[in-house]
């Protein structure tokens, strides 16, 4: 059917078309010239393969409109339509494409004959094609049906229920019969919704219609009877359907070869139709065996660990939300089991070895407390345990690690250390459950191995707020809320200032400073330090060059260095860049490290220290006194100056001290041709006692306390001018 209100197209069309056959059948035409006639002659005439339909006829979007008509009012589906244009723009290719049920869209330039006969050529093709589905369309809906319905069944018996259920509908009549199943001796698993266990050879009846019984005379759960047997037996060994003269049975596979036969009551009164139908039906069932199938492997895989088989954290968060909205909340206690060292001993004797290792802890635990417990695996060497909090408790638990575990005929002794929360009074969800006993856990490992802590909500405080303040700090960082003061370091001789030290300040939005003795472990925990430390380095070796231009070329600036950031990879990467940027003299600089990073990893710092005196910059160690240091190690690092923690300086003044301590770094200092500087210099008789050791240098509220830049510039000058 040609529809366009333009006579030379028509004319055109048949031309091209009229001589030619498609599918060795000639073409007849329709011819309408505006939608109104088209819809007159499609009222009538409803046998049309191909509709040749112009978009703008006697309005802009008449055809667009006449396709609607067609499709939804007519409820033509099978007709192919072909919309042609000379005017692109009143309707884009695109939106009609999306907007309307068409199956071609052409503009009229580009329809030469031999791409107009290819196109017709293409949906005649196509109509026949959907004829022909049509024709035994009542059966295969009923496929698809069947299809849809088994698709969305859980488990293998319920699936097998529903292939009986489909079949009935789909035979009709009085079918009877029964699915069974036979697990192969290469079948990868058994599926988790049968309860039965199967063996190779062995029929297990997984579903029967309701008449089963009485139609085989007694209900079984295995095929017995030895005709019946031997007739799925030979379905299974030939793999595909057999039809007898009393019944017939289909073979369904899947790609885990978990093989079913379905046994009915219909014999060779079935016509070829409904062979083929079943043929047909075979395969949708097929399909749908293996989603079961695979459905029933990714639910093992998603809520089960497949190392030691029990349940994982999934799995486990799905108990706890269950049991938090259900009365057993009152009495129930969740507890993380964290094996101790349990890194160490895979490493030392091998993976294989741990895997055992962590089978043999489930299995322990499993035997014990039985399935009215939740165990699961949620780590790599961490189990959860959700029951009665009778038992749930640390004596309990730990007790199993009493006895050793054996591990491939090794005895292997293991301790482990539990967090506990009580689900009685906790209104949080199963997530944040498991979240803060895995804080309490935490807490128990930092205080004592092989021991146990219960949930408070001072645990739960102190962590957000740790978790609260990184955010914030983030954000200061950022927002440059961050920024340094300098405390002047002085000659107690002269008075005179030799350096400072400079040191990071935080102060809200709100206005408060945060103490940096609360915000540096933050910075130093989320790993914040080393870009806060890089902009300090660069910060303090610019203020040092802006206070040589001043005059004060004398001036060192002391700069502390955390350990993440001195451990840090690229740390003399950036030190190198920071003084060619700041063009800063190395011989002024001087790098700050703590006692504690000195003995962390001495090899490294030795290594790191040489490369940073290479450059002319020198070392200062602060807080000398409070790590307990080894001194071998103190000779190797090859420092320049000891600072004396104020704690020692503070016992100057006070009762039961005379400053033995200080007195002592001095010395040590000295010995070893290093220089001595004292923090937290605030008295005049900390200053004598100072001097009286030999201590010179010194930094504290006596002298100055830490200043912004344009506080510290008048207040060098000031003291230039008391010389």
């Amino acid at each position: 059917m040609i529809i366009d209100d333009d006579p030379d197209v028509h004319s055109a069309t048949t031309f091209a078309l009229g001589s030619l056959e498609i599918q060795h059948r000639p073409l007849s035409f329709l011819h309408a010239y505006s939608a109104a006639e088209a819809r007159d002659i499609l009222a009538h005439e409803t046998d049309i393969a191909i509709i040749l339909l112009d978009v703008v006829m006697e309005q802009e979007d008449a055809g667009l409109q006449l396709v609607s008509h067609i499709r939804k009012t007519l409820g033509l589906s099978d007709v192919r339509i072909i919309l042609r244009t000379g005017q692109p723009g009143y309707a884009p290719e695109i939106d009609a494409i999306r907007d309307y049920d068409i199956n071609d869209y052409k503009t009229k330039s580009e329809l030469t004959r031999t791409k107009l006969y290819t196109a017709v050529t293409s949906a005649i093709r196509s109509y026949e094609q959907i004829c022909a589905i049509s024709a035994s369309r009542r059966g295969l809906e009923l496929i698809i049906h069947a299809s849809t319905e088994l698709m969305a069944r859980q488990g293998l018996q319920n699936f097998a229920s529903g292939v009986l259920v489909q079949l009935v509908a789909l035979l009709g009549g009085h079918t009877e019969g029964f699915v069974c199943s036979q697990q192969t001796e290469q079948a990868l698993e058994s599926s988790p919704d049968s309860s039965a266990t199967e063996t190779a050879g062995r029929l297990q009846i997984l579903a029967s219609t309701p008449s089963f019984e009485t139609w085989v005379g007694q209900k079984l759960d295995i095929v017995a009877d030895a005709k019946i047997q031997a007739l799925v037996q030979q379905t299974l060994l030939a793999r595909h359907n057999i039809y007898e003269s009393a019944a017939t049975i289909l073979f369904f596979s899947n790609v885990a070869q978990r093989e079913l036969t379905v046994y009915i009551n219909t014999g060779l009164h079935l016509n070829e139709m409904d062979k083929r139908l079943l043929e047909v039906f075979c395969s949708n069932v097929s399909v749908g065996l293996d989603n079961v199938m695979l459905n029933s492997r990714l639910h093992n895989y998603a809520f089960y660990d497949p190392l030691t088989g029990l349940a994982n954290r999934l799995k486990l968060l799905q108990t706890l939300n269950e049991t938090l909205l259900s009365p057993l909340k009152q009495e129930t206690a969740l507890s993380l089991i964290d094996i101790d060292h349990f890194a160490e001993t895979n490493d030392a004797l091998g993976h294989h070895f741990g895997d055992l290792l962590l089978c043999a802890v489930a299995r322990r635990l499993s035997n014990h407390f039985g399935n009215d417990y939740q165990i699961s695996r949620v780590g790599s060497d961490t189990f959860a345990l959700v029951g009665d909090e009778k038992k749930v408790c640390p004596d309990e638990i730990l007790s199993l690690f009493t006895a050793p575990f054996e591990v491939d005929n090794q005895d292997v002794q293991l301790s482990a250390t539990i967090g506990l929360i009580k689900l009685s009074d906790y209104e949080g969800d199963g997530s944040e459950a498991l979240k803060d006993t895995n804080i309490a856990l935490k807490r128990a490992k930092a205080h004592q191995r092989s021991g146990h802590a219960y949930f408070t909500r001072d645990m739960g405080v102190e962590i957000r707020e740790r978790v609260r303040m990184m955010h914030a700090l983030r954000g200061a960082f950022e927002s440059e809320r961050l920024f340094l003061v300098y405390q002047p370091q002085v000659d107690m001789r002269t008075k005179q200032a030799v350096g400072a030290e400079a040191l990071l300040r935080w102060k809200t939005e709100e206005g408060k400073f945060v103490p940096p003795d609360q915000f540096i472990p933050i910075a130093e925990y989320s790993g914040l330090i080393v870009d806060i430390g890089e902009w300090v380095l660069r910060s303090a070796c610019f203020e040092l060059v802006h206070l040589r231009s001043l005059g004060h070329t004398n001036f060192q600036m002391a700069i502390n260095v955390s350990q993440a950031q001195f451990s840090h990879p690229l740390f003399m990467q950036t030190l190198h860049r920071a003084l060619q940027d700041t063009q800063a003299p190395p011989g002024c600089i001087e790098l700050e490290i703590t006692e504690s990073m000195a003995m962390k990893d001495p090899e490294l710092l030795i290594k790191t220290l040489h490369q940073i005196k290479q450059l002319g910059i020198r070392i200062s160690i602060d807080d000398f006194g409070t790590g307990f240091s080894s001194l071998s190690h103190l000779q190797k690092l090859n420092v320049d100056k000891l600072k004396i923690d104020r704690a020692f300086v503070n016992e100057i003044d006070s009762a039961t001290g005379n400053g033995s301590i200080a007195k002592m770094v001095v010395q040590l200092g000295q010995s070893l041709e290093m220089a001595i500087i004292a923090e937290g210099v605030e008295t005049q008789t900390q200053t004598d006692t100072l001097l009286s050791f030999g201590c010179h240098l010194a930094q504290g509220y006596l002298y100055a306390k830490p200043m912004t830049r344009n506080d510290l510039y008048p207040w060098l000058e000031n003291q230039k001018n008391k010389v």
